[in-house]
């Protein structure tokens, strides 16, 4: 990892680690920055005892939480830091004396400037994983992990993080055939419903609107594997498509319990199996905090099948960026 990010990320936990209690996390952000801040929160909750919870940018303003003060961490995302809502969202977390890090691509951004630590990583279209998106958040995230728990398996999670690279690569090449038949064979759909549960909902999710709904422009609706069963099973049925996303980690016989049922009145349904993913270089122990990284590079190939299939490029857009909204 370049220096400049090291020397962010330890100002950043150093100023986490200054506080006298840390009594909260909020990770605010909007649409796929939203959805990947969402992991850390998953982890947070799961590893530490602090309580968390992710807003999106323009709620956690006008809710206003009752916790959010001079102990609470606020953690900010927006690729371009230029989010209108993330921006104001971190002035009024400022405001109110909380610890507030922005992760951006533009250190110079409106929200690099709004927040009082910034960490920023490099952006080539999923490369140089380590100095990017996904490798500098999770430094970020289970650096401040590892410095409010005793448990050294965060500090092997944050050594092991220098794979991947190589896991990226080698699981696009894993599953690139298969993501390429599906954007065959689904490229008449007009709706795709995305599943999984844990920390791969939010990897749901970010497939649902980010990628099929925002750049595909095809109808979908992410479900939790565990709220299946509670309502959305209804809409099952021999033609109607699900791609699920069966997990790593406890959370793996929820996912299993919802494939069981689909593909019973299915004939139309495409599991990522996380397990039969390639976790070179990572301990057993520690599969479950990687497979969320590398599900997100998969499943944008799963996008950019669809996208060749369809004739529809992911840059296209009717709205975004074209005018005010």
């Amino acid at each position: 990892m370049k220096n400049e990010h090291v020397q962010q990320i330890d100002a950043a936990i150093a100023a986490v680690k200054s506080l006298s209690t840390v009594e909260n996390f909020y990770f605010v952000a909007c649409g796929g920055s939203m959805a990947s801040l969402a992991t850390g929160d998953y982890f947070i909750n799961r590893e530490l005892e602090t309580p968390s919870r992710v807003y999106t940018s323009n709620e956690f303003i006008h809710m206003n939480p009752r916790g959010l003060g001079k102990n609470s961490v606020v953690i900010l995302r927006s690729h371009s830091g230029t989010t209108p809502e993330t921006v104001e969202a971190a002035k009024f977390a400022r405001e109110k004396g909380a610890v507030t890090i922005a992760i951006s691509m533009e250190e110079t951004s409106p929200l690099c400037e709004a927040a009082e630590y910034t960490v920023h990583y490099n952006y080539k279209d999923g490369s140089d994983a380590i100095d990017g998106e996904v490798g500098v958040y999770f430094s970020l995230i289970f650096g401040i992990i590892s410095a409010l728990s005793s448990d050294e398996k965060y500090q092997r999670v944050l050594s092991q993080l220098s794979n991947l690279e190589n896991l990226f690569e080698s699981n696009k090449k894993q599953t690139l055939d298969r993501a390429y038949k599906f954007g065959m064979d689904y490229k008449r759909e007009k709706i795709i419903y995305t599943m999984g549960s844990g920390a791969y909902y939010h990897q749901a999710y970010s497939f649902t609107s980010c990628l099929l709904m925002e750049m595909l422009w095809i109808h979908s609706n992410a479900i939790h594997s565990g709220e299946y069963f509670h309502g959305p099973f209804e809409i099952t049925d021999y033609d109607v498509p699900f791609l699920i996303i069966k997990g790593e980690g406890p959370i793996r016989p929820l996912d299993q319990r919802a494939i069981d049922f689909a593909a019973k009145f299915s004939e139309k349904v495409e599991v990522l199996d996380v397990a039969e993913l390639d976790y070179t270089g990572v301990d057993e122990d520690l599969r479950e905090y990687f497979g969320p990284a590398i599900v997100g590079v998969v499943l944008r190939q799963y996008a950019d099948g669809l996208a060749e299939h369809t004739g529809h490029p992911l840059s296209v857009r009717r709205y975004m960026w074209k005018m005010e909204y």
